[in-house]
């Protein structure tokens, strides 16, 4: 293989993902982007981070984490849960539902839409960063 066939392999396997990662609100626009554990706004800066089941801000302080199904703000507090597709407020109101790879509000309207996140990336994002 020579080396331009090994350069568009190597291409074809790295940039789908690097681009892939990306949260759009409802009308489309790029909001933000995880790479890896670490949460970026649109313009590239860092606004927070996971470590294990505990959410950070840029600044290290914690917002919440998560507990199985479970989600608590920095308090202790739990502010909401997940179930299968559905998310809920701490009182038990459906606040939302994932579908594939988008997120709608409780009315059903489409809110956001990630790209190439898994399921939990996309929960801290609702939860924590949207």
């Amino acid at each position: 293989m020579n080396l331009i066939a090994k350069l568009f392999l190597i291409a074809a396997i790295v940039v789908p993902t690097v681009w892939a990662q990306r949260m759009y609100d409802s009308t489309g626009h790029q909001i933000g982007r995880v790479n890896a554990e670490r949460y970026y706004d649109v313009s590239g800066r860092q606004i927070g981070r996971v470590d294990g089941t505990h959410v950070y801000d840029v600044s290290g302080r914690q917002l919440g984490r998560i507990d199985g199904d479970r989600v608590y703000d920095a308090s202790g507090r739990q502010i909401g849960r997940f179930d299968g597709e559905r998310l809920y407020s701490a009182s038990g109101t459906q606040m939302g539902r994932i579908e594939g790879e988008r997120i709608y509000d409780a009315s059903g309207r489409q809110i956001g839409r990630a790209d190439g996140l898994r399921r939990m990336q996309m929960i801290i994002y609702f939860y924590f960063f949207m």
